[in-house]
């Protein structure tokens, strides 16, 4: 039982494996069950009536970029450099998202398949920014290359991709976050936590501003250019823009952009060890993860963190729940963390440097994968990036998924809405098939179309142009001198 469905009967898997639950000093726990609403619905029948009042303004400021994940640090920082006034809000306490709060701590591939770093520019410059010791892979020189030696000993750290050595490496979480927080202050960009965006402030179709709650209540922010960078879209549903979301919702057939999950990370643990027992027994290693999934029904692969006595899981993925329904997400809240407590017990037991393992931290952060996605100007196409095309309107570079397939070019209309003026797009819900979301909503991507973004909304401030009409020849220029990789314009063009 890889996944559980959320219409199964928990009560029953619970009380089949309730000796799996002692480990944590818990037992007897009821099970969590979700209130599913009828379809429709948004919840109890009952209505009430809010009375109208006076939200007051919190700032001005000429962009506003919702959410600091990957993508809105990016766009923060872009912006801010372009010379404009910027404010960010945060709905946590720290900026990241999932690749900090939500243990995303493997940065997924940055360079080609030839070592060539195509994510580069603010992403790269915040890895390089991490202090020595916080951060954990191959060097420049390295990247690229298709030696046995150096692919086997990458591959066990999650550096290796169809046996070529990429730039994908493990990060320390606190430390990304503390980065990611000075780069912004020290570009002098605003910066505003424990905050959450509850509306989009619009005058027809275009978006002026939010509104936010906040321990101080309710207030506003006007703003010339939006950014939303909150990973569901949250900023373009609230304005009424047009999403989409059509990926297998209970994830079969191999998709896991609808699962939703809570990682976690334990200290205690030698991980050398475990990689010597994965790599010379592998009889040992494929029983003891198949006693595993027997005794379990269930079991996530442990993934050597930033250092060797850290080990993360990103999983186990829980499939059919919705990252934008609030009862959803408490029972995969508890769920996880109850699958985390089962691991702990049988690794302890069973698993080779496991046995002093003790929980390090279950996420903040829930990992959500998937849940709306922009209907742009330009949607990213797989059939398009397969066919090798470059786009006159280039704004970023993303690794292919395979040797098969050049680079992929970004379309600057994959940030653009369809209707909405005054607003752009970053991050994991740009506009794109369901396929191409798979790669696309990694973390580095993230900080690539954050960066387009927030460089693509200074510039329409400057120029008082509405976004989807700025000169994409000047945001291009403006990423290059921040360090983006974009093919040359005339190879773009000519695609």
């Amino acid at each position: 039982m890889d996944e559980l469905d959320r219409d199964g009967d928990p009560d029953s898997y619970f009380a089949t494996n309730a000796s799996l639950f002692t480990a944590g000093g818990i037992a007897d726990r009821p099970s969590p069950t979700a209130r599913r609403v009828p379809s429709g619905e948004a919840g109890s029948p009952l209505t009430i009536t809010e009375p109208a009042r006076e939200i007051p303004v919190h700032e001005e400021t000429d962009v506003l970029v919702v959410g600091g994940g990957p993508a809105g640090t990016a766009a923060a920082l872009a912006a801010r450099r372009l010379g404009q006034r910027v404010t960010l809000v945060e709905r946590y306490g720290a900026l990241g998202g999932l690749s900090t709060g939500g243990l995303v701590i493997w940065i997924d591939r940055m360079t080609d398949w030839n070592g060539t770093p195509v994510i580069a520019g603010i992403g790269a410059e915040l890895l390089d920014r991490l202090p020595e010791g916080a951060l954990a892979g191959p060097g420049p020189e390295l990247w690229g290359s298709t030696d046995p030696v150096h692919v086997e000993r990458w591959r066990h750290r999650l550096s290796v991709f169809r046996d070529t050595v990429t730039r994908s490496p493990m990060i320390d979480p606190e430390w990304l976050k503390i980065v990611s927080h000075e780069s912004l202050i020290e570009a002098g960009a605003r910066v505003l936590l424990h905050s959450w965006v509850v509306s989009a402030i619009t005058d027809g179709d275009d978006v002026r501003g939010a509104v936010f709650e906040s321990k101080q209540g309710r207030r506003a922010i006007l703003a010339k250019v939006v950014v939303d960078t909150t990973g569901d879209l949250d900023v373009v549903a609230q304005a009424g823009g047009a999403f989409v979301t059509d990926a297998k919702k209970d994830g079969t057939g191999g998709n896991v952009q609808h699962c939703v999950n809570n990682a976690f990370t334990w200290a205690g643990v030698d991980m050398r060890r475990w990689i010597d027992f994965k790599t010379n027994d592998v009889a040992g290693h494929r029983e003891l993860m198949a006693k595993g999934r027997e005794q379990l029904g269930f079991v996530d692969t442990p993934h050597v963190g930033w250092r060797d006595d850290v080990v993360v899981f990103m999983g186990p993925r829980l499939a059919g729940y919705s990252g934008i329904d609030v009862e959803d997400l408490s029972v995969v809240e508890l769920e996880s963390r109850r699958r985390m407590v089962d691991h702990l017990d049988f690794f302890r037991s069973h698993a080779p440097g496991f046995e002093n393992a003790w929980i390090m931290l279950a996420a903040p952060e829930i990992g959500v994968r998937m849940t709306r996605r922009l209907a742009g100007e330009h949607p990213l196409d797989t059939a398009e990036w397969r066919a090798g095309a470059r786009h006159a309107d280039e704004v970023g570079v993303s690794p292919s998924p395979s040797q098969k397939y050049a680079t992929i070019s970004v379309p600057y209309g994959a940030l653009v809405p369809e209707r909405l003026d005054g607003l752009l797009v970053g991050g994991r819900h740009v506009a794109s098939d369901a396929p191409t979301q798979a790669f696309m909503r990694e973390i580095p991507q993230c900080w690539m179309t954050g960066h387009a973004a927030g460089a693509a909304a200074a510039i329409a401030v400057s120029t008082g142009a509405r976004p989807r009409d700025v000169d994409v020849a000047d945001v291009r220029a403006a990423l290059r001198d921040q360090g983006a990789f974009l093919h040359e314009t005339e190879t773009a063009a000519a695609g």
